[in-house]
């Protein structure tokens, strides 16, 4: 009976279970869930309704808010009003003004086209709207529930435009509303709203102001200058800051697009980024552009990295998906890499030109007693024979290269200016010419002992991997520490890391000697300094004892000259080499190290349709994004460029995982000659 009893259990326990049954949600729960994917906080509702009014070609919008906009929103605006005959389905999901057709959204130019926000704001608020068009003797008031009237409308009395009057959001959401208690950070999040429609749209006037105060936290007044409207709404001290910008391209094959704006020079600093966005008159976010003005500004102007920045594009219609994201807070771009890498590129032309336009304390410098510095001519400057013809490349040799990419070359950078008075300053030459010796890579220190670690260096170069060093091309980052690069037919990874650290070690010796003096008013107490490096690094916090200390210096062999000066250019070498930034890349799987969650004190009122959304740190977030882009701009611009010119790759770094071919055309050819 008891072996009985145990096959059963086995036999029940084997027993695959049934499928869950599907079932056809209640439309009001679609509803729901919809209007909570559409209205994620009160701002968001704010911005459906100022739209809407924008639509509507109003010149005044007024808006009204109380709690933060969860018990009161209020948008009034001028605009033509809503006919009689339409508000019976005005509130109803998918009923718009906007298209008729799926095709009309190739051409749309309405903020708004799905007719979805006034109904969402039904299922999670009480709706009241008011409207009167222009020739009618008064105007009509309705209130709507679950997307449908709940009266028919009422005559009343009422001003040109409309009046949308949204009370309570979310009474119905319980998880929802007690997520959105701090009413402050709502309402300084519909303040910073309005302020980027009121500087885009100049020529309409916008108010912001509490329930029941007496004046507006935000008032401005139609402009047609774009920099007065900065000036009103984000004061005087951003817009003397700020550098006019503007570019286009109106090529068919590669990108239609204009774009002007405004980007904040080297005075502007502050926490974060500020960073205005309007694709097509809508007011969008693009995370590609951000970030790549980000790396340029990190790069160009590190102490003003978070800068203000006001842009405006307009493209053909057809080349601008609007329809990818459920609050339109997105768009997707025809030729979107094109067109950032064109508005980059005029960004750091414009920040370099202004970089250059500062004006500096001069300072006095003797003139070295060294000659003349001789003129440097590099040969890849020099033209191809007259008469020459280009061969043709065959086509399993053919390489795909980007000309916009300045793939390191140092003139790119540099712009060639005509002499001017200046050049004749005596003492900016004796600046220069000592700025010239201290580079010029021909002088080093006359020690025996370093004109053998440089021969050593010499002797010890790979050819190969000379010749890739010298002619790749940077294609980006593999990850955090390896690096895409291109040479001939070839795709190789190269760790960094490895590589600067050689390359700054080798420059440490060629440069010894020739190093930028501090002078100290006291001399510095060394080994003081020392002890205290040591003792900050040591495993052991109670670990008093100097005996133990003084063991760790002795690692550096003072009494071998040679080896000596070969030790601590490596440490310096290790020092000043491109080490990941301390904190994680906030790309990929490092984001979640800034993210800190909320914590749930009711679970049983968290609804299926809520996500309690992670919160970020966000000023240690930015300070992570600012070091890893500048870091990532540096090695694109700075140590790739070096290597082509000074680096002498050591044969060891064929054999040791530092550089690694990936990948040949030729043989992904054959692989796909025979598919």
């Amino acid at each position: 009976m008891e072996f009985e009893t145990h096959c059963d259990t086995e036999a029940e326990a084997v027993v695959p279970k049934e499928p869950p049954k599907i079932y056809r949600l209640e439309e009001s729960v679609v509803n729901r869930i919809a209007a909570g994917e559409v209205i994620q906080r009160p701002v968001s509702a704010v911005k459906e309704l100022v739209e809407n009014s924008l639509d509507a070609h109003s010149s005044s919008i007024n808006v009204v808010v109380k709690d933060g906009g969860l018990k009161l929103i209020q948008v009034s605006d001028d605009g033509h009003g809503i006919r009689y005959d339409d508000l019976a389905i005005l509130c109803e999901r998918h009923t718009t003004s906007k298209l008729s057709t799926f095709e009309d959204l190739q051409s749309i130019k309405s903020m708004g086209f799905r007719g979805e926000a006034l109904a969402s704001m039904t299922y999670v608020a009480h709706v009241t709207v008011s409207t009167i068009t222009k020739g009618q003797l008064h105007g009509y008031r309705v209130s709507y529930r679950d997307g449908v009237m709940e009266h028919e409308p009422k005559p009343c009395a009422a001003v040109k435009g409309t009046q949308i009057m949204v009370e309570n959001l979310f009474y119905n959401m319980t998880a929802r509303r007690k997520t959105l208690q701090n009413s402050a950070n709502d309402f300084s999040n519909i303040e910073d709203l309005l302020k980027r429609f009121s500087i885009h749209h100049t020529n309409v006037n916008f108010s912001l102001r509490k329930h029941g105060a007496s004046g507006a936290d935000l008032h401005t007044v139609g402009t047609s200058s774009r920099l007065d409207a900065i000036r009103s709404v984000y004061g005087v001290s951003v817009a003397r800051t700020l550098i006019k910008i503007e570019t286009s391209d109106n090529n068919p094959s590669s990108s239609v697009f204009k774009m002007n704006g405004f980007i904040s020079d080297s005075n502007y600093v502050a926490k974060k980024i500020t960073m205005v966005l309007f694709i097509n008159d809508r007011l969008v976010e693009c995370t590609a552009l951000k970030r790549a003005i980000e790396i340029v500004y990190a790069a160009t102007l590190p102490k003003a990295s978070k800068p203000f920045i006001y842009m405006s594009i307009i493209l053909p219609p057809e080349h601008v998906d609007v329809n990818v994201h459920p609050t339109k807070r997105e768009v997707s771009l025809l030729n979107q890499e094109v067109i950032i890498a064109k508005i980059q590129s005029v960004v750091e032309s414009k920040l370099r030109n202004s970089n250059e336009a500062q004006t500096f304390q001069e300072q006095v410098v003797e003139p070295s007693p060294s000659g003349n510095i001789g003129i440097i001519k590099d040969s890849s400057f020099s033209s191809s024979p007259s008469g020459s013809k280009s061969q043709k490349v065959p086509v399993h040799k053919m390489v795909r290269t980007d000309s916009l990419d300045p793939a390191g070359r140092l003139h790119h950078y540099l712009q060639a200016k005509p002499r001017g008075p200046l050049e004749n300053n005596p003492s900016l030459t004796a600046v220069r010419s000592s700025v010239r010796q201290r580079r010029n890579q021909k002088e080093t220190a006359d020690l025996t002992s370093i004109q053998e670690l440089i021969n050593e260096i010499d002797c010890n170069c790979h050819s190969g991997l000379l010749d890739v060093v010298r002619h790749c091309s940077y294609i980006g980052m593999a990850d955090d520490v390896l690096a895409l690069l291109q040479h001939d037919t070839h795709l190789y990874v190269a760790n960094v890391v490895n590589l600067s650290k050689e390359l700054m070690y080798q420059q440490v010796l060629r440069r010894f000697a020739h190093f930028n003096a501090i002078q100290l008013s006291d001399p510095a107490p060394l080994s003081e300094l020392i002890m205290l490096a040591l003792k900050e690094e040591d495993l052991d916090p109670e670990c008093n004892e100097n005996d133990d200390l003084i063991e760790k210096i002795t690692e550096v062999d003072w009494e071998d000259e040679k080896r000596c000066f070969q030790v601590i250019s490596a440490a310096l070498g290790n020092f000043y080499a491109m080490h990941p930034p301390m904190l994680p890349n906030p790309s990929g799987d490092g984001l979640q190290y800034y993210k800190k969650r909320k914590p749930i004190r009711n679970p049983e009122d968290i609804e299926d349709d809520v996500t309690i959304e992670d919160e970020m740190e966000h000023e240690l977030l930015s300070e992570a994004e600012t070091a890893w882009a500048q870091r990532e701009w540096s090695i694109q611009h700075v140590l790739i460029p070096s290597m082509r010119l000074f680096f002498k790759p050591p044969a060891s770094m064929a054999t040791n995982g530092t550089f690694v071919q990936v990948a040949s055309l030729e043989k992904l050819y054959k692989i796909f000659e025979r598919c």
